[in-house]
């Protein structure tokens, strides 16, 4: 069961990393970078219920948190660039 779940998010990983080196605009990049994120931040939650070991959760959420102001100043530098 669990090698299923790693073939899954493997792919939507790879799925968003193709979208991140292909955007066209650096917008695109930036959701591509959050949604890679967002998954291997589920990944760890994952990892989590199998070893039965809460430190994972605890990296994941702060993980989550770290993206999620990346990609908060990410936006504004680029909101204030254009």
């Amino acid at each position: 069961m669990l090698n299923y779940i790693f073939i899954i998010i493997s792919a939507a990983v790879l799925i968003a990393v193709i979208r991140m080196l292909k955007g066209p605009t650096p917008a695109d990049r930036i959701v591509s970078l959050d949604t890679v994120t967002t998954i291997i931040s589920s990944l760890l939650v994952v990892l989590a219920l199998f070893f039965k070991n809460h430190i994972y959760l605890d990296i994941s959420f702060v993980f989550a948190a770290l993206s999620f102001t990346g990609v908060i100043v990410i936006a504004r530098y680029l909101e204030g660039r254009g």
